[in-house]
């Protein structure tokens, strides 16, 4: 390739942005070249390597963007310990297509026995499917609604949400909130109804929702709004921690 035509092809891929092409459209030509590829396939071939390098890099900023604990992934998650009606259900969810028709997630079980590893794994499966997943405990998540509210944020934060297909919030009822804090819960949850996917994790069934909600008529609109399309996973199995633990102990004293 002459000098000057190298000069003006450089210029227009960085131009256009296009620096994974850049990079590589001298080593995909002589590849082209010794293959006789046609141009329409040594084209494709230089988009394919855009692509794919845009992909990795949207996926790794979505992934940081999300807040997931990356270490809590499917390849470090016993699938096995999990009732085979889970797992079914998990191959589904995989697929993403509840994210499509703004369905809830919702997964119950004991202390220890993985629901928020579980969740996690979820959710970086679905970002590696294109999704935009935001990950909070419930706790920092009533934090941050009720300092945006404190604030008069709070529209602005619900809208922020808006933009993500799915909000992951762990552990709905582990530690007690004031009502103010369940209020700006409800709102959040009310804003996402049909809107948006909710993946809830909690150690209280819904009978004792009330517990959460502190109201009889705000648990019940609540429990409706995220019931009425939702996937329910239940995770009755002994504690994961605990079995460790135990196993540990075990080898320890043999």
């Amino acid at each position: 390739m002459a000098k000057k035509q190298e000069a003006q092809l450089n210029s227009c891929l960085m131009e256009l942005n296009l620096t994974t092409a850049r990079k590589q459209y001298t080593e995909l030509a002589e590849q082209a070249e010794s293959e006789s590829l046609s141009y329409s396939d040594f084209l494709l071939s230089v988009l394919e390597a855009e692509c794919q390098t845009r992909r990795i890099r949207r996926i790794d900023r979505r992934l940081r963007e999300s807040r997931l604990p990356l270490e809590k992934n499917l390849e470090t998650f016993e699938l096995k310990r999990l009732p085979q009606k889970v797992n079914r259900q998990i191959k589904t969810l995989l697929q993403g297509d509840f994210i499509n028709h703004n369905e809830n997630v919702l997964i119950f079980g004991n202390p220890g026995s993985g629901k928020t590893h579980l969740i996690c794994a979820l959710g970086q499966e679905l970002i590696r499917q294109d999704k935009r997943i935001y990950f909070s405990t419930c706790a920092l998540l009533l934090q941050e609604l009720l300092l945006a509210k404190k604030d008069l944020r709070l529209p602005r934060l619900l809208k922020k949400f808006s933009r993500f297909d799915a909000i992951i919030i762990d552990d709905i009822g582990y530690v007690q909130q004031e009502k103010e804090e369940m209020e700006v819960l409800f709102t959040l949850l009310a804003e996402r109804y049909e809107q948006g996917s909710v993946m809830i994790t909690s150690n209280l069934p819904f009978s004792k929702w009330e517990r959460i909600f502190k109201d009889p008529m705000m648990t019940a609109a609540a429990v409706d709004r995220i019931v009425h399309h939702s996937v329910i996973l239940e995770l009755n199995i002994a504690s994961y921690r605990i079995n460790t633990a135990k196993n540990r102990k075990l080898k320890e004293e043999s």
